[in-house]
């Protein structure tokens, strides 16, 4: 049987749609998206033009931008696989935003220069520190629309006559 998708539309699989399908869900990869163009193009320019001034803040900025991308993609793919690559790109950025803002308060020495996570987002209006939070409540409202791919219970035997 010949499938008649278009091109580009998101796989889906039998254990769960994509989670970037929902209203929420197109909102959170439309943002995921931008971050990542945003973050990654901020990244580039600042390593060729300035990396000696902040190498660490600027290599940061280029690691969020891969984060964003992969949790994008693990979005808008769905499936298990989609929602697996997902949840740990989405922790891994959710640790990123609380360590490296942590960090960045303690040490300004190194981070003289903003990143996306520096001081937990603030120069991105805190938009980083939310996003992770809103992602995991994605994946986790859209998990619990699919029961797990667990098979049903035994059945009891009939009763002894």
């Amino acid at each position: 049987m010949r499938e008649n998708r278009a091109l580009g539309e998101p796989a889906t699989a039998a254990d769960g749609g994509s989670p970037g399908r929902s209203g929420a869900g197109r909102v959170l990869v439309a943002v995921y998206g931008t971050f990542a163009l945003a973050a990654g193009a901020r990244a580039a320019v600042q390593l060729s033009t300035k990396f000696h001034e902040a190498p660490v803040a600027y290599l940061l900025s280029a690691f969020a931008a891969v984060v964003y991308i992969v949790a994008t993609v693990g979005l808008v793919r769905g499936g298990r696989a989609g929602r697996r690559i997902a949840l740990v790109a989405i922790s891994v950025e959710l640790v990123g935003v609380l360590v490296i803002g942590t960090f960045s308060l303690l040490d300004r020495a190194e981070f003289p220069d903003q990143t996306v996570w520096s001081v937990y987002g603030s120069g991105y209006f805190f938009v980083p520190l939310v996003l992770p939070v809103l992602g995991l409540l994605l994946l986790r409202r859209s998990g619990q629309k699919f029961p797990p791919t667990t098979s049903p219970p035994p059945e009891s035997p009939p009763p002894a006559s």
